[in-house]
């Protein structure tokens, strides 16, 4: 039968079979073969894994060699770097779990190809005015217990990320005192670590209206030192300005997109051609965000971690990553009432964002 060969009087096997058994096995030149004969390279196996999960997987001593230049094939040929089995599990799962290191980073150099491409094919621009999360900021959100969640019951914040924050607090006031900024108070976590530290002036910038209805009712707006400026960042950036500039400055905002973030670096690094001081204070200004970006899966997480690195690094901005090992055990349990996780990973890495010597 063309396109297929037996085994010992076995069934036929498919070209598509063996297409997934050469990824599987490194063989690259059998893959192209096989290609080229007609074998569909969109196919995937009945748990949903791509040639590229198999390419990823390459477990054969013999054949670990081949992994890369076999990822690269069929890379090449359009199998999304993003691509998950019905398990949920990225090729960059596969590729971990055998120990492939060489194959890991090529699917992270292959992600951050895409969303470059991705990025000049579709700038993002948009001819709404609604604000990205407009919808959150005009529904209610619930304290309860450790958790902060939406109207939908998606988690704005909740108790397990507070060593965290610590962290994160530590990161942006490491000496106490100085003017610090941290946009989005959420359950008030950095906010509580930064009074700890005992900065000189600590503004907060918070829109959602429950939640700054909560910090008064907590009476943050009676701490001597604390500034609180209620609304989107984007409208009040020029009170946020004539209160700064800043020592210290942590991002933490919900129902925004990465566009926002980089609206936000802008904003804040940016000296209008030399006309105004940024925000950050030069040269010893130290910058932090939650880094939940890509946080479902680590391949997305490492994509996106080179992504922000490299557009800091084009406003004057070095970003060093500290790998934080978590003891805690994301499961169903974690999750449990909430409408979708958005953290998985089993480490953090913490952004510590500085001034380069010609930023």
């Amino acid at each position: 039968m063309t396109g297929t060969h037996q085994e010992n009087g076995s069934d036929p096997v498919s070209k598509e079979a063996q297409l997934l058994a050469a990824c599987y096995e490194g063989n690259s030149e059998r893959a192209k073969e096989l290609v080229r004969e007609g074998a569909e390279i969109f196919v995937t196996d009945e748990t949903g894994r791509t040639s590229l999960h198999f390419a990823a997987a390459s477990g054969d001593v013999d054949t670990v060699r081949y992994a890369k230049e076999n990822l690269l094939f069929v890379l090449e040929a359009g199998i999304p770097w993003n691509s998950l089995d019905v398990g949920n599990y990225t090729a960059g799962d596969y590729a971990e779990s055998g120990g492939h290191d060489a194959a890991y980073n090529e699917l992270v150099q292959a992600g951050i190809r895409a969303e470059m491409v991705l990025r000049i094919l579709n700038p993002g621009a948009s001819s709404t005015d609604k604000a990205a999360n407009e919808d959150y900021l005009s529904q209610p959100v619930e304290y309860t217990g450790d958790t902060l969640v939406d109207a939908e019951k998606n988690g704005v914040m909740m108790g397990w990320e507070t060593p965290l924050m610590k962290m994160h607090a530590k990161t942006i006031c490491p000496d106490g005192g100085g003017t610090v900024l941290n946009v989005g108070f959420g359950m008030g976590i950095i906010d509580s670590s930064l009074q700890e530290l005992g900065p000189g002036k600590h503004v907060i910038v918070e829109a959602h209206p429950d939640v700054y209805k909560h910090m008064k009712d907590k009476g943050w707006h009676e701490i001597p030192n604390v500034h609180i400026v209620f609304g989107r960042w984007q409208d009040k950036i020029a009170e946020i300005r004539s209160l700064g500039p800043y020592d210290g400055i942590f991002f933490d905002t919900f129902g925004e997109f990465y566009k926002d973030l980089d609206d936000f670096h802008q904003a804040i690094f940016d000296s209008n051609n030399g006309t105004q001081q940024p925000l950050l204070n030069k040269p010893d200004g130290i910058y932090s965000f939650f880094n939940g970006l890509g946080g479902d899966h680590k391949l997305f997480h490492d994509v996106y971690c080179n992504i922000v690195s490299s557009d800091l690094q084009k406003r004057g901005i070095s970003t060093e990553f500290t790998k934080v090992a978590s003891d805690i055990v994301m499961d169903e349990e974690t999750w449990k009432g909430i409408k979708r996780p958005y953290w998985m990973i089993k480490s953090y890495n913490l952004p510590t964002c500085r001034w380069t010597i010609d930023g």
